[in-house]
């Protein structure tokens, strides 16, 4: 055969080397295996979590187009998030199994989208309610969606809250997929990031802090996004202070945001008859301190 190694006696080499097995040979097989396991399972994981991390914030990019704070939510925009949960319950129970038990904080990296999920939800919830959402509430809504049935009606679920996805008829053989305490508060610092935005957006098109229902002037005693943006604020002060980067960094963030809304708010309503027709709130932090 053409291409045919031979050794120095002329005889044909093998293509491949002979396996030399001893006592260890089973052993670092095993060992292979449960390698090409992991690698595989963290491969599904990261593209599960890439694609949900995408439909989360499309979620978001749609409640930011909510004007007020009210119970229901226009149709367009309630059947744009369903269809978008359905597509995350399908991806999360697709890896259900990959993340139970000492791998949910194994691959916890590579969940990150559980943090943007909170984020889609704990901002409906607070779009319709006016309130946070407790972590526990949280747990049992990413649960509901860690079950994807195939039988889901997405038509029947359009009527159905953002953040109340369709139940599954039967429990899952698995349990779904955990939220843990740090994914929560991740999320929750997001949150604030989108309530500013908000705010923003509501005071520039209608002159008016966001608040449940039609907000005005002369509601003096309306509870508007300045005392909830307030209140988060100080939910994370007095919480035990985590002194790594990545939460120091967002929780630096999150007293921006809350000063952010504070100044519009005080542009909206102790300085709001100086300005003139078709004045724009400004969110510039203007000049730094000095030291």
């Amino acid at each position: 055969m053409a291409g045919q190694k031979r050794d120095y006696r002329g005889k044909a080499k093998a293509n491949e080397p002979p396996k030399v097995r001893n006592e260890y040979t089973a052993m670092f097989e095993t060992f292979r295996d449960e390698l090409d396991c992991h690698h595989d399972r963290r491969e599904r994981v990261i593209k599960a979590s890439r694609d949900i991390t995408a439909l989360s914030k499309k979620i978001i990019f749609s409640l930011q187009r909510v004007r007020k704070i009210q119970p229901d939510l226009p149709d367009y925009i309630e059947k744009d998030i369903q269809t978008r949960l359905v597509d995350i319950s399908r991806l999360l129970s697709s890896i259900t199994a990959d993340v139970q038990g000492i791998n949910r904080y194994r691959y916890s990296r590579q969940m990150s989208c559980i943090e943007e999920l909170i984020e889609a939800l704990t901002f409906a919830h607070y779009l319709r309610t006016q309130s946070l959402m407790a972590y526990e509430e949280s747990m049992q809504k990413v649960a509901e969606l860690s079950t994807y049935v195939d039988t889901m009606d997405v038509d029947a679920a359009e009527d159905a809250r953002a953040d109340q996805p369709p139940t599954p008829p039967a429990p899952a053989s698995l349990p779904p997929v955990h939220v843990t305490e740090q994914d929560y508060l991740m999320g929750i610092f997001d949150l604030s990031g989108e309530m500013m935005r908000f705010a923003t957006i509501v005071a520039a098109l209608n002159g008016t802090l966001a608040a449940s229902g039609d907000a005005t002037a002369d509601a003096a005693d309306e509870r508007t996004i300045v005392q909830d943006m307030q209140n988060l604020g100080s939910l994370f002060a007095m919480l035990p202070q985590q002194h790594n980067k990545s939460y120091q960094i967002k929780l630096e963030t999150l007293r921006q945001s809350v000063n952010k809304v504070e100044k519009l708010g005080y542009g909206l309503k102790v300085r709001g008859s100086e300005r003139p027709a078709g004045w724009m709130p400004d969110n510039d932090d203007g000049p730094e301190p000095e030291d």
